[in-house]
């Protein structure tokens, strides 16, 4: 009971994001997605290169 009180008497609790751990890379690739081979349809799937080509004709889309 005394805990309850003492955080009620504090002004709550105080809850801040976690630190960041200074070993992460900033360009990691965290899906396959994001790979240049998905990106370009390289690596086989008739999907992925039909996505790749929308894709083409959308960075297109606005260039003259």
């Amino acid at each position: 009971m005394a805990d309850i009180d003492d955080i009620i008497a504090g002004g709550g609790i105080v809850f801040r994001p976690a630190k960041k751990n200074g070993n992460d890379a900033g360009d990691k690739v965290k899906t396959k997605a994001k790979k240049k081979q998905y990106i370009t349809g390289a690596h086989g799937s008739g999907s992925a290169r039909q996505k790749a080509k929308y894709r083409q004709q959308r960075a297109n889309r606005h260039k003259k």
